[in-house]
């Protein structure tokens, strides 16, 4: 993967067990938040798996020029749409099978009332509209409280305890949507993700660009959870079929805990620059354990030490990336 168009070919390749899964679904697929950084991988990949026998639909504001007229040169149904206003809302075509992607992260703090919004209120004016589809929708990890790094990370069954505003509500979010999967039926997914990455963007790009640039690098977060986002898209996909009432709840990570400090020493070691680290690895971290995950789909493809090798010759080379810190160092929840 040394080209945009090679990782986006990465990301967008279907595994037998996904093209299986789709072809027991009927009707279309609309995707609802398709110009997002998960969006048009996950369109493309939708489009491969099911070639043209249905409609693959992708709903945006599209604020990226030329992604809505590349995803629809690419066979999708482009539909640009505010999903916020209620009458661009009603005005969407009908689809039996919804993958909800529409969020808020970043700028929380000051924002609260307008994260609430996009993360909690937004999701039950979805849920009404499209009450008689499957919605597959995502959620985060960050919905769990930090958990001892010995613990295994927290599993589905584990009380949720949301740290900061953001994390709030987005359990807010997976409440209101499984209020309406319980009072009309509708069968719902929620997808617990943490912490999807790409050559694009993602924990292992903040660390490589860190280490090039001689910045210190906070090892209070000192353990992570990394997924290969393509897998991640997979997963959505196929979790379409696991929808529910009660909802399916599902964590979505990779098996492996990730050290901190050896992912940047070996960025490191793949860029020839000495990696700076300030503070001391505490106990507890932001930790899932998605073995339900695996034994449903199996192991992501892409292993960590891969994604390392991939990333550090990607950011060497000066490769796009999407500008978009995770942030995944805070431990009061403020983003």
């Amino acid at each position: 993967m040394r080209t945009t168009a090679e990782l986006e070919e990465r990301l967008a390749r279907p595994s037998a067990g996904l093209v299986d899964d789709l072809a027991e679904l009927d009707g279309d697929i609309m995707i609802l938040g398709a110009g997002g950084k998960l969006g048009p991988s996950l369109v493309r990949l939708a489009l491969n798996t099911t070639g043209r026998d249905r409609r693959v639909i992708a709903v945006s504001r599209f604020s990226e020029p030329g992604l809505a007229q590349a995803l629809q040169e690419d066979g999708a149904t482009v539909v640009p749409a505010d999903v916020a206003d209620e009458q661009q809302l009603r005005d969407l075509p009908d689809a039996p099978n919804v993958v909800f992607l529409v969020g808020a992260k970043f700028g929380t703090q000051g924002r609260e009332h307008a994260t609430w919004f996009t993360n909690a209120y937004l999701p039950g004016r979805v849920a009404d509209r499209f009450r008689d589809s499957r919605i597959a929708a995502l959620s985060t990890g960050n919905v769990y409280p930090l958990v001892p790094v010995t613990s295994g990370g927290c599993t589905e069954s584990t009380p949720v305890g949301p740290v900061g505003e953001y994390a709030m509500s987005c359990l807010g979010r997976e409440r209101v949507l499984s209020h309406f999967s319980e009072t009309y039926g509708t069968r719902l997914s929620l997808i617990r993700l943490n912490y999807a990455v790409e050559l694009r963007y993602g924990v292992l790009v903040d660390l490589a660009q860190k280490v090039l640039a001689g910045e210190p690098i906070d090892l209070a977060t000192g353990q992570v959870n990394v997924v290969w986002q393509g897998y991640a898209n997979e997963v959505v996909l196929r979790s379409l079929l696991l929808a529910g009432t009660p909802p399916y709840v599902l964590n979505l990570t990779g098996p492996e805990l990730v050290s901190v400090r050896q992912a940047a020493q070996d960025l490191g070691a793949a860029l020839g620059k000495e990696p700076v680290f300030t503070g001391e690895e505490a106990p507890t971290a932001l930790l899932s354990n998605a073995g339900l995950c695996h034994r449903l789909f199996g192991y992501p493809e892409i292993t960590p030490a891969e994604l390392i090798e991939h990333t550090a010759r990607w950011v060497a080379g000066g490769g796009p990336l999407l500008g978009k810190p995770t942030k995944f160092e805070r431990r009061d929840g403020r983003f």
